[in-house]
């Protein structure tokens, strides 16, 4: 009785939406646009009723990746009929309730997290990413960059906002797959190191080092960020993708220990994710709460204001700040794109529950950084010298040259 309740009201949903997709009922039964779909929905059993007769684009998203239901489409008309279907909002507020889960960000924690996203596959991740493995927004010059030619001109970005120079000790926050750390050495000349919890990602830097001749000016640590020894100290800090995880409660004491880290006249540039209001626990719509579950646990994401006011409070003093959203959003779609059309092998290596989750994770975040619900924030940020005020050029010519 039940389900015959929860096909009728999925049948009047479709029926009423106006929207251009079919749902295809376990029996074969079909409601909606049938001669005219960009989507069709695939239900296999009684169990994905309750998501369509009620959806919300978390609760879609657990249909699909448990396989209750198919998605059939391009990513692009998928999440827009989604957005549309659900009516979703932006993001959620916070209850106030976040602050108990210290246990969230232990180091064992940290550690298994970020072992539970990247060390999937390493040869997963080289079937989408560009030719360097750089796992975080590009910064596209020009609407038509290729991904591998957008990437290396953020490597770039970043060292020219760092003002990196030869021989300078230039630490990497969560370094990936060394993308920035032998862009820094290759190009700049900086004695750099890179830091991560993935057991794949330090196999994998360590390789590339010995490979590129770059052993004893390049080095990569299997470490958690607050265990960097703070003798000597680095000219140059970077943290890319990284401060995601650290956590709302500890971001005094992140930015603290890179204060630690700073030699007097140092600069850090911290490239993250923000919410795109002051307020918010994270998306709506179910799904943060999705993110939580299948693809980035323990993560969480603070507003702009947020990374500033922290930053501010360990003693850095803020000095550039550049919102790179447009860029993620056009990023993202990249990894989507490549990523179906690898389908068959990411399966083969991955498994099909993890090639859904990662598919509709990233084709959600991109529609997420379109619609501007999400942000992508640069934070330059510099330890004085004597107290004073940051050396910092008067403007930023020397990161746009004049042609």
């Amino acid at each position: 009785m039940l389900d015959q309740l929860l096909v009728h009201q999925v049948r009047r949903r479709v029926e009423t939406s106006g929207l251009p997709f079919v749902v295809e009922f376990w029996n074969g039964e079909q409601v909606g646009a049938v001669d005219d779909a960009a989507v069709r929905v695939r239900l296999h059993q009684a169990a994905s009723l309750k998501a369509m007769a009620d959806p919300s684009l978390g609760a879609l998203a657990r249909a699909y990746v448990e396989g209750h239901l198919d998605l059939e489409g391009s990513a692009h008309d998928i999440l827009s009929l989604g957005d549309r279907l659900c009516n979703a909002g932006s993001c959620a507020p916070r209850t106030g309730s976040e602050g108990w889960k210290w246990w969230r960000h232990t180091r064992s924690k940290d550690r298994k997290n970020i072992q539970y996203h990247y060390d999937v596959s390493n040869d997963f991740y080289g079937l989408w990413l560009d030719q360097r493995r750089v796992y975080s927004c590009a910064y596209f010059k020009t609407p038509d960059m290729s991904l591998d030619a957008a990437q290396e001109a953020k490597l770039d970005h970043i060292c020219r906002k760092l003002a990196l120079k030869p021989d300078e000790q230039f630490l990497d926050i969560g370094c990936g797959w060394g993308g920035l750390i032998l862009h820094a050495a290759e190009h700049y000349g900086a004695r750099a190191v890179g830091i991560t919890l993935s057991d794949e990602q330090h196999a994998y830097v360590s390789e590339q080092i010995a490979t590129r001749g770059l052993a004893g000016q390049v080095e990569v640590r299997r470490m958690d960020y607050r265990d960097v020894p703070e003798h000597d100290g680095y000219d140059k800090i970077a943290s890319v993708g990284m401060f995601e995880h650290v956590g709302r409660a500890n971001l005094v004491t992140y930015f603290e220990k890179i204060n630690a880290l700073l030699k007097p006249g140092g600069l850090v540039l911290n490239h993250g994710i923000t919410t795109a209001t002051p307020d918010a626990g994270g998306l709506g719509g179910g799904i943060a709460e999705f993110i939580e579950d299948y693809v980035f646990p323990g993560g969480e994401l603070v507003h702009a204001s947020d990374v500033l006011r922290a930053a501010a409070t360990s003693g850095l003093e803020c000095l550039d700040a550049e919102n790179l959203r447009p860029h993620y959003g056009k990023t993202l779609w990249h990894w989507v794109t490549r990523l179906e059309q690898h389908a068959e092998s990411a399966r083969r290596l991955i498994g099909e529950q993890k090639y859904r989750i990662w598919r509709i994770y990233m084709a959600g975040s991109a529609h997420a950084f379109d619609r501007g619900w999400m942000e992508l924030w640069q934070v330059l940020a510099g330890k004085g010298i004597d107290g004073r005020q940051t050396n910092y050029p008067f403007n930023r010519d020397y990161i746009y040259p004049h042609p």
